[in-house]
């Protein structure tokens, strides 16, 4: 049975709420202030915190600093649950740790349990291919050979994130954390695709590309934008610079990527 602590302010929203968790087989607890979301996890145990950010006492980005800061369980799922749909809350959030960031506005009761129940599948699945027998599932998925992706991107949860998924799913990565050391390693390195997010240290996406298509080495690589503020306008001019595809962060799943790569490298 999954462990939820739903913090929520709203006694009429959370009660709704904690009653289709309950009827779909969760335990649940509510929290409505900050400060009893830090003494209910030191008291008990959860699998996964829904976690509002506007809430008293103490607000929701400060408790998952708190909470992601060490001496909690680190195996704790924590997913911001909120009305603030703008991108520097996101990146904040993410920056912090949260291991999802959902919008009140996409999901009724209903839905919002099966995206939860979707996504701790994910988590699962992230867990048993972090730990269990990663040879086997490479030898399954590189009979041709491995697949060789640069991946540029300066925040760690997203490194994580995506680039553990890709790795346990044969491919073999390679990290760049700023433009400049993205550019060098494309030009050092024999890439099949390079990953990339339009806004990391040094240099922007825009130049990072510029720089790729310049040169004979890197001029035919495929590219894939992974982003979490890529505006439209922006997205239209890298689009024409012919990269294979953009995404929002946020609102990709580590398995829908892999597709998304398999189908790029047609494998």
């Amino acid at each position: 049975m999954v462990k939820l602590l739903l913090v929520e302010d709203d006694m009429m929203i959370s009660e709704i709420y904690r009653r289709k968790f309950e009827a779909a087989g969760f335990k649940v607890a509510v929290s409505v202030t900050g400060k009893d979301v830090l003494k209910k996890v030191k008291e008990e145990d959860f699998d996964l915190i829904l976690l509002d950010i506007v809430i008293s006492e103490m607000n929701g980005m400060d408790v998952l600093k708190e909470l992601k800061s060490g001496g909690y369980d680190p195996e704790m799922k924590i997913i911001i649950f909120t009305s603030l749909s703008d991108l520097e809350n996101q990146d904040r959030a993410f920056a912090l740790g949260a291991d999802g960031y959902i919008l009140k506005s996409q999901f009724n009761p209903s839905k919002l349990v099966s995206e939860i129940q979707r996504r701790l599948h994910d988590f699962k699945k992230q867990h048993e291919n972090k730990n269990g027998n990663l040879m086997e599932i490479i030898k399954k998925r590189s009979k041709n050979g491995k697949k060789k992706i640069l991946f540029i991107e300066d925040e760690e949860i997203f490194v994580d994130l995506f680039g553990q998924k890709l790795e346990s799913e044969g491919y073999l990565l390679k990290y760049a954390k700023n433009g400049a050391e993205g550019v060098k390693e494309a030009m050092d390195g024999d890439f099949d695709l390079i990953i990339m997010d339009m806004v990391v240290p040094g240099m922007g996406g825009k130049e990072i590309m510029e720089r790729l298509k310049m040169e004979d080495e890197t001029k035919n690589i495929p590219i894939v934008v992974l982003s979490a503020s890529v505006s439209d306008e922006d997205l239209e001019e890298v689009k024409k610079m012919g990269i294979v595809d953009a995404f929002v962060k946020t609102r990709i799943t580590p398995d829908d990527l892999v597709k998304k790569i398999d189908k790029a490298l047609n494998k």
